[in-house]
Formats: C-alpha cells, sequence, structure tokens
C-alpha cells in the first residue's frame, strides 16, 4: 500500500487558484482518494469542488458560498474511474467553478 500527495497551482503567475490531490493504493488499485479545487479570495482560501471516496462510495462534492453542498454520487464507477473523471473536470473547468462561486459570494 502506498499514498501520494500533491498540490499544483493552475495559475502559476498569480497563485490564486490551486488543485489539491491525494490518492492512496493498494496493488495496482486506487483504493480511497481526495482532489479538490481551492480558490483564493479576500486573503482566504475556498474549497469549491471536491472529488472523493468518503462516506464508502466515490461521490462529487460542488461547495457553494454558504457552505452548503450539493453532491453527486458515482455508485457504478470504481475509485480509479471517478478519480481520473474528477482530475479532467477540475483541471477544465475550474475557472468555471470559480465564476459560479464568486457569484454566489456576492449575493
Amino acid at each position: 500500500m502506498g499514498d501520494r500527495e500533491f498540490l499544483i497551482y493552475l495559475d502559476p503567475d498569480t497563485r490564486q487558484n490551486r488543485y489539491r490531490h491525494y490518492h492512496v493504493w493498494e496493488g495496482n488499485q486506487i483504493i480511497e482518494f481526495r482532489i479538490q479545487f481551492e480558490a483564493l479570495m479576500d486573503d482566504q482560501w475556498y474549497p469549491i469542488v471536491r472529488y472523493d471516496t468518503a462516506h464508502g462510495n466515490p461521490h462529487r462534492d460542488l461547495i457553494h458560498a454558504d457552505g452548503s453542498e450539493t453532491k453527486e454520487w458515482f455508485s457504478f464507477y470504481t475509485p480509479a474511474e471517478v478519480l481520473t473523471i474528477g482530475q479532467r473536470d477540475i483541471m477544465e473547468n475550474w475557472p468555471v467553478y470559480r465564476q459560479q462561486f464568486e457569484q454566489e459570494l456576492k449575493k
């Protein structure tokens, strides 16, 4: 069994958006993971989108400015599949997630 953790700034010049990654594998299978998009706003880091295996099943949490979360379950996928889905989603869509969160903060 092994684990891996790292942090990537999605905008290296300004460093206001980051991707946090953690996963655990056993043999050649991912058995646990947590990945998250975080944005810096008003000197505070906000988690905005998280994919993980907490609660026993892989899922996505869309975190709202008021602290509430919208969950999307991936019951028929393996943890490795959801990890890949989540990585692609965050890398491709983080600007949209940030914009939506900023709009919620203004309300």
